[in-house]
């Protein structure tokens, strides 16, 4: 147990409850135990108190159903009271893995607007008897539809106001935004964007063979420009060199709603005979990593390794199948922080890296309303891993 656990001061915020959306079972599971543990294991003078009533429970998992009808309608029934509780709502927007019947036609994926409205249904069903609302969702709904550079929808702020002004959630915490400045849309509200590097890095020196970091061995790529404010955190705490590749686009044409890219230009150091990470938000088609490690190992690049928050893989799994056995990338790692296919999870090349105790430890921390200050930023902490391991750091 993390000696963290054993430094709260404060009372509960309210009694603790986790409503999980379908698709995030597993993830709740692990969580939940945790939790658990930890709080049975933790010893207070006041644990008896009207204060701590509900304290410590066989699970925090809250029973609710939600249920679809033949024409693809759906409501949220919550069979148990969560009356002044303190809820969690736990939800993966991007599980393709759930699926639905209509009209009919059965294991129909559902896309992103219904995990969305599920979201929505498991508010109302609180009906407003909760002590305070946070949703963790990791990957945040229409986050890439973030600005507008046209006559074009804003979704992701939409929703945002319409979930913390018009349903009432107090909180939303999300992992490695897309852009983080989406947060304007809800300037009164508590916007939490976590990253992942600490879990990242870890994983990496865990299960990665003869791993250098230094400045002449291993080196941080972004593979666009918006990424690199991540890949500067990332070079920072691990003390090495910082490249970008730069992404080169038809602005004359549009095709499925963008400028398709050109080339991709690099703009950094000498990669030669270094280790490689390239890191970004996101794996989606695909086409644009194995683009840049293939131009890496064009620049004589070492081993290529990718680290993505989420990895989508929407076309398959084939083209990175390639790229390893050709030898263009050597590793990918994402988190199980959204749904990965029992296909990924047998991927040789194919690393997860285990978020649940980390979000386990910022609901026990927020339901204390206790500060997560040092989740947020956690440059001592892989300062302290690095040090354990090893490895020279002087941050």
């Amino acid at each position: 147990m993390s000696a963290r656990n054993n430094e709260f001061t404060t009372i509960p915020y309210g009694p603790l409850g986790i409503i999980t959306l379908p698709g995030c079972e597993e993830l709740a599971q692990k969580i939940d135990s945790f939790i658990v543990n930890w709080r049975a294991e933790r010893e207070s003078e006041h644990k008896g108190t009207i204060a701590f009533a509900g304290y410590q429970r066989a699970s925090y998992i809250i029973n609710t159903e939600f249920i679809r009808f033949g024409t693809g309608e759906g409501k949220a029934v919550i069979h148990e009271s969560v009356r002044g509780y303190d809820l969690f709502i736990l939800c993966d927007i991007f599980n393709y893995g759930v699926t639905t019947e209509r009209y009919g036609i059965k294991n129909i994926p559902m896309g992103p607007d219904e995990h969305y409205a599920n979201l929505k249904r498991a508010i109302a069903a609180a009906a407003g008897k909760a002590h305070r609302i946070t949703v963790i969702m990791p990957m945040l709904y229409e986050g890439r539809q973030h600005k507008r550079s046209s006559r074009e929808s804003l979704d992701c702020a939409l929703a945002l106001q319409e979930l913390c002004d018009t349903m009432g959630v107090d909180n939303i915490l999300t992992f490695d935004a897309h852009d983080a400045r989406v947060q304007n849309a809800i300037p009164l509200h508590t916007f939490e964007n976590i990253t992942t590097v600490y879990q990242m890095i870890k994983a990496f020196v865990n299960n990665v063979e003869n791993v250098k970091i230094d400045k002449d061995s291993l080196m941080v790529i972004s593979p666009d420009e918006g990424g690199m404010s991540r890949c500067i955190y990332y070079s920072t705490v691990l003390g090495i060199e910082l490249g970008m590749f730069y992404k080169r686009r038809d602005y004359s044409r549009v095709v499925q709603g963008r400028n398709p890219i050109v080339a991709h230009e690099f703009l950094g150091s000498n990669v030669e005979g270094k280790d490689v990470i390239v890191v970004d938000d996101m794996i989606s088609s695909g086409e644009s990593m194995i683009e840049v490690a293939t131009k890496l190992k064009d620049l004589n690049a070492n081993r290529v390794f990718v680290f993505s928050a989420f990895g989508l893989f929407c076309n398959g799994l084939q083209m990175f199948d390639k790229a390893f056995e050709d030898g263009v990338i050597h590793g990918v790692f994402t988190t199980n922080l959204v749904y990965r296919s029992p296909e990924l999870l047998g991927r040789v090349w194919y690393h997860e890296v285990d978020m649940s105790k980390f979000i386990s430890l910022i609901i026990d921390t927020l339901n204390h309303d206790m500060s997560i200050s040092e989740f947020l930023s956690p440059s001592k902490r892989i300062s302290k891993f690095l040090a354990e391991k090893g490895f020279k750091n002087d941050i």
